[in-house]
């Protein structure tokens, strides 16, 4: 059997959390939940009840968050922000919906996933409509630079997904490549939805610069820390089965490094595990992987990476005025790297 790693010894002796931030945004936040709701309905049943499966399916909302505080921070104080962190989330939902089909996950979160329940089709779809909601918000909004920004992210996230597509399995990944993966897939949208809280507030081009470096490197981090989290038992507390990158061949950073510092041999264990996808049913194989990750110190060096891309995060926050959003939003940076520990 697997035995999983524990990161406890890392910790601070403070655990960081997004419960300030929750509670700076929570009006805004409850509009763009109702904003959500109302803007999933269609005559056709089955697209907001699949649309409700997986939104109801929990999530910090961190995104959305991330756009109602970035134009609070930068004084806005109309709302456009409202709608707009109510696209970002159908945005990242789409996203969802797809990548559970991509990947034939059977969990989301704890529960069955869309895919599980109705079928790709109907996931992919549903994913569609989402995507389409998402736009005719933007239309609604009536910037276009709000819809260069937003639609610019929607298309390089798709990049990043047939990037990782043709980077799967494929164990001469460099740590460059998925780099480039990550930044697409996950941090582009991180970057978007903090970038437009200074749009809608009229702010200069260095603040919609320094937020979107900000949310550009927070989401490096925080889909690091995901990557590390895949093959430790903190994995199973967060709704998904320990080892899912594994068994899928998924080509993740922790994973090159240590095929990288391996010898000969370790380099046809990764090859006939995650190329060829031969792997033990009682997961020994597992077992194996994690302690070569140990042994060679790639769990850990992943941490380390997603610190010095939260030191970046925090480094753009710099130009703001202290105060309790920026506060916040940089424990926010804390909060995705000690998801680790």
């Amino acid at each position: 059997m697997a035995v999983v790693v524990s990161f406890e010894e890392g910790r601070g002796k403070k655990t960081p959390n997004i419960d300030v931030l929750t509670r700076l945004v929570a009006e805004d936040l409850e509009k763009v939940n109702r904003t959500i709701v109302e803007r999933m309905h269609s005559p056709v049943a089955l697209i907001p009840q699949l649309a409700g499966h997986i939104i109801a399916a929990g999530g910090k909302r961190l995104r959305p968050m991330l756009t109602l505080a970035s134009a609070r921070l930068c004084g806005h104080a109309g709302t456009r922000h409202v709608t707009l962190a109510a696209c970002v989330e159908f945005i990242h939902t789409a996203t969802l919906l797809h990548d559970d089909v991509v990947d034939e996950s059977d969990l989301r979160r704890g529960l069955a996933s869309a895919n599980a329940v109705w079928g790709n089709k109907a996931s992919v779809l549903v994913g569609d409509f989402l995507f389409s909601r998402a736009f005719e918000l933007m239309v609604e909004d009536g910037s276009l630079p709000v819809l260069a920004i937003l639609s610019h992210a929607s298309s390089v996230i798709s990049e990043g997904e047939v990037l990782q597509l043709i980077t799967a399995n494929d164990t001469d990944t460099t740590e460059d490549a998925y780099l480039d993966v990550i930044r697409s897939k996950t941090a582009a949208l991180f970057a978007a939805a903090c970038r437009i809280g200074a749009v809608v507030a009229d702010r200069p081009r260095g603040e919609e610069e320094a937020l979107e470096s900000y949310g550009l490197n927070l989401g490096i981090a925080f889909q690091l820390i995901d990557d590390v989290l895949d093959y430790s038992a903190k994995q199973a507390v967060l709704g998904k089965a320990i080892g899912d990158d594994f068994r899928e061949g998924k080509i993740t950073l922790p994973v090159i490094l240590a095929f990288r510092r391996g010898d000969q041999e370790e380099r046809e264990f990764w090859r006939r595990t995650l190329e060829q996808l031969e792997q033990s049913d009682d997961d020994a194989d597992l077992g194996r992987a994690i302690a070569l990750m140990e042994k060679h110190g790639s769990l850990q060096d992943t941490i380390a990476r997603a610190r010095h891309y939260g030191a970046m995060a925090r480094d753009a926050l710099a130009i703001f005025p202290d105060g309790p959003l920026k506060a916040a939003m940089t424990e926010v940076i804390d909060f995705c790297i000690e998801r680790a520990y």
